[in-house]
């Protein structure tokens, strides 16, 4: 029998092999800056530079939270100007900074469809159709952040051919062309808890009816998005002045886009000691933020309106997956992953207020914390 634990002789010449995951060595050579880090003060404000393959100006974004499962970017299109048509085997989730515009989708030319959109639309495209953005405006520049899971498929395939220039027709996901002009369907998501909005395009996130989530806590509401069949999901969440959410943690690759609103959020593993080795990151309107993996993270409206923020993410309602957040609105004491409220911290409260206190507004937390009452 062969002894198996032998090494080969090494000869001279052989080359040693490197690691390097497909995904790397694509970004490295698309030729436009890569952000990283924990956190984007300003998407709208970001650096971007001439990206050929696309024919816009871009900048990729790897926050350290994405755990390499997903990324991003910002893509801005010049006055009067088109992107390349693409097609890709990712899921891609687009979010209008700025601007206003038009994306035209369908493999056939002679049998498209088109949707314009504008600062606060968001969308996504079925994967593998090809599908083409156009700047409705000769005076000014668009620009949006897309969300997409090409670090997931490619460093699985690692194989860029077969990821962008792959015939096969999901007709599964293609939905209904009225997607693309805003309607839709709702139904309850797999808890029960939440409200779901099935589509391809909403036209305008920042005014999108929020429903009541009582177990995220202070008045808090939300609603959640299912685009284009993904399996990255989306949602928005809305809570008011002088109010703050629950602590809670899931997998990577949540980001997490200011819409309105100004405040700070609060991240630490779970291992942590509070409040030694809590991280805190102060956001406004166009803010990014990717919470680590399985960290506990707590956003607070530090201002005087009422704070928005949308969402792409892994946790699709209707396609379990292996990034799935679970029970993230749970407490833990149920076997969830949320602290309530009665349950974290003396520091949390006490520095939301410190931070209340600087600006003249009023905490309500009291109806939500039994301590503060006593």
């Amino acid at each position: 029998m062969a002894d198996l634990s032998a090494r080969p002789e090494v000869t001279e010449g052989q080359q040693t092999l490197t690691k390097v995951s497909a995904y790397d060595k694509f970004i490295a050579k698309e030729g436009i800056p890569n952000i990283t880090g924990f956190a984007v003060d300003d998407v709208r404000a970001v650096e971007v530079k001439p990206w050929a393959r696309l024919d816009c100006l871009g900048t990729y974004i790897n926050l350290d939270g994405t755990a390499g499962t997903n990324d991003a970017y910002v893509a801005e299109i010049p006055p009067g100007g088109k992107m390349a048509p693409e097609k890709h085997l990712f899921e891609k989730d687009i979010y209008v900074l700025s601007g206003r515009g038009a994306t035209v989708v369908g493999d056939d030319p002679n049998n498209q469809t088109s949707f314009e959109w504008k600062e606060g639309s968001i969308f996504s495209i079925p994967i593998n159709v090809s599908h083409r953005h156009m700047n409705g405006s000769g005076t000014d520049p668009a620009r949006f952040l897309a969300v997409t899971t090409l670090p997931l498929v490619l460093s699985l395939f690692h194989n860029e051919e077969f990821v962008f220039n792959n015939p096969f027709a999901f007709t599964d996901r293609y939905g209904d062309n009225r997607q693309y002009q805003g309607e839709g369907r709702m139904y309850t998501g797999n808890s029960g808890r939440v409200n779901v909005w099935e589509t391809n395009f909403i036209p305008d996130i920042e005014t999108f009816t929020t429903f009541t989530w009582k177990e995220r806590g202070a008045g808090g509401s939300s609603v959640m998005f299912e685009l284009a069949d993904n399996t990255q999901a989306a949602h928005v969440s809305q809570f008011p002045v002088g109010t703050y959410k629950k602590a809670h943690r899931h997998g990577p690759g949540a980001h997490v886009i200011i819409v309105s609103g100004t405040g700070y959020s609060l991240l630490w593993p779970p291992s942590a000691k509070v409040p030694e080795d809590v991280i805190r990151v102060d956001w406004k309107r166009g803010g990014l933020i990717v919470p680590p993996n399985d960290w506990f993270h707590q956003h607070f409206n530090g201002g005087a309106e009422s704070a928005r923020y949308l969402a792409f993410r892994w946790g699709s309602q209707k396609h379990g997956f292996v990034f799935d957040p679970g029970e993230a609105d749970m407490s833990e004491k149920l076997g969830g992953a949320q602290i309530e409220y009665e349950d974290e911290h003396d520091f949390i409260h006490d520095t939301f207020q410190e931070t209340l206190d600087k600006t003249g507004t009023k905490s309500k937390m009291a109806d939500f914390i039994p301590r503060l009452r006593s």
